[in-house]
C-alpha cells in the first residue's frame, strides 16, 4: 500500500515541478510585455490563476494515478507525462518568447491530449475522468483568451513589427496591468 501512495507522490512531484518551469518563465518574462498588450475583458485578475493551476494539478494528478492504479498500464502515465510537456511549454512560448500564435497551437494540442486521456479514464475509472472535466473547462476558456488575445493583436498592431498594439477594439479588451496567464503553468 506504501507504494501505490508513493507513486501518486511521484506524479505529484513531476506534475508540480513541471509547472514550476510554466511559473518561472512567467514570472521571469511576463513583464511589461504583458501589460502592454490588449487584453480581453474577460480576461481573469493575475491572482486567480495560482489557486486554480494548483487545484487543476492535484486533480490532474490524482486521475493519472487513479486510472494507473486500477490498469498498471504504462500507455497512461506515457500519455499523461507527454501532455504535461505540452502544458509546461505554453508559459514559455507565450509568456518567454511571446509567441501568441504557436502558443494557441500548443493549447488546442494540450486539449488533444486532454480528450484523450478523458477517454481513456472514462473506460477504466470515472472519478478519473471527473477529476479532468475542470482542466478541460479551464483550458477551453484558456482557448479562448488565447485566440481573443491573438486577433486582438493582429487587428490592432500599428505595424506587424510592433506586436504591443495600439487601438482598443470595439468588443471591449482592455489594457490591464498584472493580468494571470491562460494557459498551463
Amino acid at each position: 500500500m506504501n507504494n501505490k501512495y508513493l507513486s501518486l507522490g511521484l506524479i505529484l512531484l513531476v506534475t508540480f515541478v513541471a509547472s514550476g518551469i510554466g511559473g518561472f518563465v512567467t514570472s521571469s518574462f511576463k513583464e511589461p510585455w504583458y501589460s502592454e498588450i490588449i487584453l480581453p475583458s474577460f480576461n481573469p485578475p493575475s491572482w486567480v490563476f495560482g489557486p486554480v493551476w494548483t487545484i487543476l494539478y492535484i486533480f490532474m494528478s490524482v486521475a493519472a494515478w487513479s486510472a494507473w492504479n486500477k490498469t498498471s498500464d504504462k500507455k497512461i502515465l506515457q500519455i499523461y507525462f507527454i501532455h504535461l510537456f505540452f502544458n509546461s511549454i505554453w508559459s514559455v512560448i507565450f509568456f518567454g518568447f511571446h509567441q501568441i500564435f504557436i502558443a494557441l497551437i500548443d493549447l488546442g494540442v494540450i486539449l488533444i491530449f486532454i480528450i484523450w486521456l478523458m477517454k481513456i479514464y472514462y473506460q477504466v475509472s470515472k472519478i478519473s475522468f471527473l477529476l479532468m472535466i475542470p482542466y478541460l473547462l479551464w483550458s477551453s476558456y484558456a482557448l479562448v483568451l488565447n485566440t481573443t488575445i491573438f486577433y486582438c493583436l493582429l487587428y490592432t498592431s500599428p505595424s506587424p513589427r510592433d506586436q504591443r498594439g495600439s487601438g482598443m477594439p470595439a468588443w471591449g479588451g482592455k489594457k490591464k496591468k498584472g493580468g494571470g496567464g491562460g494557459g498551463g503553468g
